[in-house]
């Protein structure tokens, strides 16, 4: 009985995972649990990695959404009255530009109002 419900639950939280999955990176849950495993392998410090974890999976999608905010802001300025949401706006910024999601080019590291960063 404990077998079955440990894989309906997995299959579960599967089927939830595969239906809202986005092209962002993992954040606090992904990394959390590998950084869980991780201290765990590393003389049982689970806790520990997954707080690590967690912090860095923060971290890292604050930079991502960061530089989406950024591409659709020069999106904009490329294309004024361009409606949809900054991801989209981000997206649609790197197939013209064919840069790829977490990596700007040289030419777009150009601030929106024009000032170098």
């Amino acid at each position: 009985m404990k077998t079955s419900l440990m894989i309906a639950a997995a299959a579960g939280l599967l089927g939830t995972t595969l239906a809202s999955a986005q092209a962002e990176p993992g954040g606090c849950l992904k990394y959390g649990a590998a950084g869980a495993v991780g201290g765990h392998v590393a003389n049982h410090h689970g806790v520990l990695g997954a707080t690590g974890g967690c912090i860095t999976g923060m971290y890292v999608r604050h930079e991502y959404r960061k530089e989406a905010r950024h591409k659709a802001a020069l999106y904009d300025k490329d294309h004024p009255g361009a409606k949809g949401s900054y991801e989209e706006k981000a997206t649609a910024y790197d197939v013209e530009h064919s840069t790829k999601p977490g990596q700007m080019n040289g030419t777009a590291a150009e601030a929106p109002n024009g000032q170098p960063q």
